[in-house]
């Protein structure tokens, strides 16, 4: 059984190590046992009820059986009505319970795939901040799409059909023993040509699954950025390129379903001698004992009818279980999002203050490779500070830093003396927001939209909200107000509408620090400079750090630190950086256009 060669496989080249894991045997089979354990009543139904569907089947066979002894002993009544009668209740028995295993078997899939479902959304929405910032698009694409789809499947049909099968071949088994223990060792015969190919077969197949699933989440990635990006393709002539990496993944991927199909060419036609060998093994084994009277041919019409019928169980065993080998490598990278965790995350772990610092802070995207060098900042509580600087220098990474999205590669952010990258995301969320320019509105009732932020808030609180971000005027003009459906498919928002929204529901979060990374950017400038007015009223006392384009946004700052090549350079008021001339006061004239001695004296024009 050599054949062919499993494709090399370059990790790099289909991007095989990505942010979110696969998770490992272990964890996978301690979650099918958590699911087995939630639905066991509904196992235990499952497995009842095809019992007596098989016991119900097995009843035609000993009929049968009976009936051909009689005929062999030469009887005279072979009480046919009798018999005939029998095997039809028998057959309604069967058909009555097959029916409610078939429906029982389907719920319970249902049921264990809702329940995948959820507990798949619950942990991805757990996750660290900055592990999903992170993680790549196609990856993420094809575990919440393919992965599922693979495995509804596998859970409507596969688990409780496998569980059906092995049920009916044990008891089938039992049945030919219980009849005649020698026909017994015909399946014995059969069994390690069963075994040998089964183990060739399931050796293989795991890691080709694995492989072909890392594939296509290669081809989605490389399809989803092409299209993300392609005013920027088109810009720079990269169409060619894209189209040739585009093609080399979908060869890569296509190599390992070809190598998975070959691994199933070799295991059905070896599900086929098997089943040739057990019908003949029992035949031959059986004529013999009845050629020396050591069995009646009762005996053996019964035993060769079982055996028969043992033929559909075990392929379903089979068929089912590679079916599951796929489902198995879905549900390990969907599962996989369990074994993402923090190590240095401390649930006691409490901020005793609000004064937020950075302390010697370095941080890169890619080994070797910092953006932030040896950043140190102090943000005592209720200040308002500014970062700005050139496109590139590192200021939206400090802000997510400050935020908790990221965690540092060196040195520490603490906040009121605790580290923030040691404490539990939600306990972060609740003490600092990140808002920046990615604002998304769920298809559903406004008041669901705003109430993400606070589940119990009033109207009238979602009211103050929208009032004190200035969207409270075309709100109020919406067909329904704040009952009105909006999102795709419903009342479309605009972007700036959409980054108002998102205001809102900050002032409803109410945190005591805020990240501002171009929250306002949507907006055209005179309305952001009214919005900031009316924000900087609502968030009075709080914190707030900006990542400022705008430097209006500086201006009006307690403190501007000015970044650049990923160190703070400045620091100081509006007014102190201009009177020292260096970075800042450049990036103000430029963005001012203002005569220098108005810009001395801080005049906004």
């Amino acid at each position: 059984m050599m054949g062919v060669s499993p494709p090399e496989y370059d990790p790099a080249s289909v991007e095989h190590a990505t942010i979110l894991p696969v998770a490992g045997r272990h964890t996978v089979r301690a979650y099918v046992r958590e699911l087995l354990r939630r639905h066991r009543r509904a196992f235990a139904l499952l497995v009842g009820v095809n019992t007596l569907a098989v016991l119900a089947s097995m009843v035609g066979p000993y009929l049968l059986g009976r009936v051909v002894q009689d005929l062999a002993a030469g009887a005279e009544e072979l009480h046919l009505t009798r018999t005939v009668a029998l095997f039809t209740v028998a057959l309604a028995v069967q058909a009555f319970f097959v029916r409610m295993v078939r429906l029982r078997g389907a719920v319970l899939g249902e049921r264990m795939l809702a329940d995948l479902r959820e507990d798949f959304l619950v942990r991805s929405v757990a996750l660290p901040p900055g592990v999903l910032e992170r993680a790549g698009t196609g990856d993420l694409l094809a575990r919440i799409n393919t992965d599922v789809d693979r495995l509804a499947q596998a859970m409507r049909e596969a688990v409780p059909q496998l569980a059906i099968a092995v049920v009916w071949a044990g008891l089938l088994l039992g049945g030919i023993v219980v009849t005649a223990p020698a026909l017994g060792l015909g399946v014995l015969i059969a069994l390690p040509v069963l075994v040998a190919g089964c183990w060739w077969y399931f050796r293989r197949a795991p890691a080709g699954y694995r492989a072909e699933a890392a594939g296509y989440a290669a081809v989605a990635a490389a399809l989803a950025e092409t299209v993300d990006a392609g005013r920027t393709i088109e810009v720079h002539r990269l169409e060619s390129a894209r189209v040739e990496l585009s093609e080399r993944r979908v060869r890569e991927w296509t190599q390992w379903e070809r190598y998975t199909l070959w691994l199933r060419t070799i295991l059905i036609p070896t599900i086929n001698v098997y089943h040739a060998l057990i019908l003949s093994g029992v035949l031959m084994i059986g004529g013999v004992f009845v050629l020396n009277d050591w069995m009646t041919v009762g005996q053996l019409t019964t035993g060769a009818l079982l055996a028969q019928m043992l033929v559909e169980p075990v392929g379903m065993i089979v068929r089912w279980f590679d079916e599951l080998q796929v489902a198995q490598v879905s549900l390990a990278r969907l599962v996989g999002v369990r074994e993402v965790e923090d190590p240095d995350a401390d649930a006691s772990l409490s901020p005793d203050g609000r004064e937020l610092t950075a302390q010697e802070v370095r941080f890169g995207y890619l080994a070797g490779r910092d953006v932030l060098h040896g950043v140190s900042l102090r943000v005592p509580p209720g200040t308002r500070m500014a970062l700005v600087g050139p496109s590139g220098a590192g200021k939206s990474t400090l802000g997510r830093l400050l935020a908790g999205i990221y965690a540092p590669g060196s040195g520490d952010i603490t906040l009121g003396g605790a580290r923030l990258a040691g404490m539990p995301a939600e306990r972060v969320r609740e003490q600092v927001a990140l808002v920046n320019q990615e604002h998304h509105v769920f298809v559903g009732p406004l008041r669901d939209n705003l109430r993400l932020a606070r589940e119990g808030a009033t109207d009238a609180e979602l009211w103050a909200a929208l009032g004190a971000v200035d969207a409270d005027g075309w709100v109020r003009e919406l067909p329904r107000g704040l009952d009105t459906e909006v999102g795709s498919g419903a009342v479309a928002v605009t972007p700036a509408q959409a980054q108002q929204i998102a205001l809102a529901r900050l002032v409803l979060a109410d945190p005591h620090t805020l990240v501002l990374d171009e929250a306002t950017s949507l907006l055209d400038p005179r309305a952001a400079r009214d919005l900031e007015r009316s924000l900087g009223r609502v968030l009075h006392g709080r914190t707030v750090i900006a990542i400022a384009h705008r430097l209006h946004t500086a201006h009006d700052a307690d403190v501007i630190a000015v970044v650049e090549d990923g160190r703070i350079s400045e620091l100081g008021s509006h007014d102190e950086l201009v009177a020292a001339g260096g970075a800042y006061a450049a990036l103000w004239r430029s963005w001012h256009g203002a005569p220098a001695q108005e810009e001395d004296a801080g005049t906004v024009r």
